[in-house]
Order: structure tokens, then C-alpha cells, then sequence
């Protein structure tokens, strides 16, 4: 079997670049996806150290939020999905409770004042951390042919796009 390069294994640690405010105080009843916070509003306040790096985001409909789950406090490699029954590898899920506990979410971008974005679509709790935002560009991020796994047979069902308590309250 061949080696690991050491690099694989250092430490890496990050800086926030800034804060996601939401109306969602604690994470029970909290949107588990984008697709289930359509019009809810946020804000994401960038530390002005990086306010800079925001020249030109005005232009897009839709950014990637990256962020650090500030209250997750274990790690789980087996869990049991917010719109399943069944366990499933934490790594074919979206559950915060990952060895490396980092979101994604795709937000609607509504405008850019200063060091602030106005955000829609929101699934994040407040104060969360962020950790960096990206672009959302179609020609790059959608794929046509995809598969979805074992939310294939879950997708549909429109009692499971809240959170519960089985990832902590």
C-alpha cells in the first residue's frame, strides 16, 4: 500500500472572514437545506480586514457560503440522516457532525452593501462562522447527469426539511 505524504496529515487550521446572522437562534426547527429556507432572509457580515475581496460579488444571483458548525461537539461516522430512518455513512450525508464539521450552503445573493451581503435562502444558524464564499456559476456547478443516491426515494417528501434534535439541540 503506498504512503501517505506527510502533508496529508498536517494540521490546517482556518481564520473566520466573517459571521452569518439569521433568524434561526438554535438549530431545532432550522431549514437542513437551502431549498428549504426559500425568502428567508439573512445577512452575512464580512470582517472589514476582507471587505475588499467582496469587489466584483455584486454581479452574481448566487454565492456558495462555506462556514465551520461552531456547535457541533462530536463526531459521528455513521448517522442517521435528517430525511431518513436508515444510518448511512456520514460522508453520503449533509449531518454536521463530520470529522471536519464545515457547511456548504448556496445562497441567493440580494445585493452587497460595504461589507455586508443580503442573502435569501438562508439554512444557516446565527452566528455561525464563515469561512469563505465562492460564486454559485451553472456552467461550472450543475450537472445533468447525476445520481442521488439513497435520497432518491426521500427527496419528495416535504415533512423532512427541518431539523430535529438527533445532531444535538
Amino acid at each position: 500500500m503506498p504512503q501517505e505524504p506527510e502533508e496529508a496529515r498536517m494540521q490546517v487550521t482556518y481564520e473566520p472572514i466573517g459571521v452569518v446572522h439569521s433568524p434561526f437562534k438554535e438549530r431545532r426547527g432550522m431549514p437542513i437545506q437551502p431549498t428549504g429556507g426559500i425568502g428567508i432572509a439573512g445577512t452575512v457580515e464580512v470582517f472589514p480586514e476582507f471587505a475588499e475581496g467582496l469587489k466584483d460579488l455584486a454581479g452574481f444571483s448566487h454565492v456558495f457560503l462555506l462556514y465551520y458548525f461552531h456547535q457541533v461537539r462530536e463526531t459521528r461516522l455513521t448517522v442517521t440522516p435528517f430525511m431518513d430512518v436508515v444510518p448511512r455513512g456520514v460522508f453520503a450525508t449533509r449531518a454536521p457532525v463530520r470529522p471536519n464539521p464545515i457547511g456548504l450552503s448556496v445562497v441567493k445573493l440580494v445585493r452587497v452593501d460595504s461589507n455586508v451581503l443580503h442573502i435569501e435562502n438562508v439554512d444557516i444558524l446565527d452566528g455561525t462562522p464563515l469561512l469563505d464564499i465562492k460564486p454559485y456559476v451553472p456552467q461550472f456547478d450543475h450537472f445533468k447527469d447525476i445520481k442521488r443516491g439513497w435520497l432518491d426515494k426521500h427527496l419528495d417528501n416535504p415533512n423532512r426539511t427541518r431539523a430535529d434534535d438527533r445532531f444535538g439541540s
